[in-house]
This record gives structure tokens, sequence and C-alpha cells, in this order.
């Protein structure tokens, strides 16, 4: 596996424990419907959670929540549409954004609610 792609399943993994040690359900993780994905799915307080997950280590730390644009937006959202539809959920939806910077054996989390809204 490449080394990037260590650091994705890593901050992913940060990311849950995070979101379970805050109280939230994990519902599903690396969710795919053809080719689009959802890094986190998780429920809290009757919200559904849709959360996008960006970990950065190194020169590349600075904001790593920067690196989401209208594109990937756009396939968080029509994934998350799929999964509405295929599980019947009717609660509210949120969606957030975790980034994780590693720094060497530690990392902060920055929880970002609310990080986007579905584009009209």
């Amino acid at each position: 596996m490449a080394e990037h792609n260590e650091l994705g399943e890593y901050g992913e993994e940060r990311a849950r424990d995070f979101l379970i040690e805050n109280g939230y359900k994990i519902r599903e993780t690396k969710w795919r419907t053809g080719s689009l994905e959802v890094d986190i799915i998780a429920e809290k307080d009757d919200t559904l959670v849709i959360v996008e997950v960006k970990t950065r280590s190194g020169a590349f730390a600075d904001n790593p929540e920067q690196y989401i644009d209208n594109r990937k937006i756009k396939n968080i959202v029509n994934a998350t549409e799929r999964y509405i539809m295929r599980y019947n959920w009717n609660g509210d939806t949120r969606f957030d954004v975790i980034s994780v910077v590693v720094h060497g054996q530690k990392c902060d989390i920055d929880h970002i609610e609310d990080a986007f809204l579905p584009p009209r």
C-alpha cells in the first residue's frame, strides 16, 4: 500500500475513534455506491452525519479541509442521496469534515460540523 494510502487509513481510524469517543454511532465506514465513496457515515441525536476525513502530515499539514473542492462535495452529496434512499433515512442530515494532522506519533483532530451544504 502506498504511503499516502496508509496515512489516509490512519486518519480515518483516528476520526472514527474520535467520533465514537464523542457519542456518535458509526453506521458505515468507506461506504461505496458505484464509483462514489463516503468516508464515515455516523449518527448522533437523530441526525445522519456524513463525514469527509482529510489527513495530512509534514509540509502539507495546513488546513487539510481546504482540499475538498466542489466536485468532491457533489460526489459526497450524490452518494449520500443514494444512501438515504437505500436505507429510507427520514431524519436530518449534516455534512461534516474531520481534519487529521499527523505530527510523528501524535495527531491533531479538528471536527468541523456543518462544513458544507449541498449545492443548489
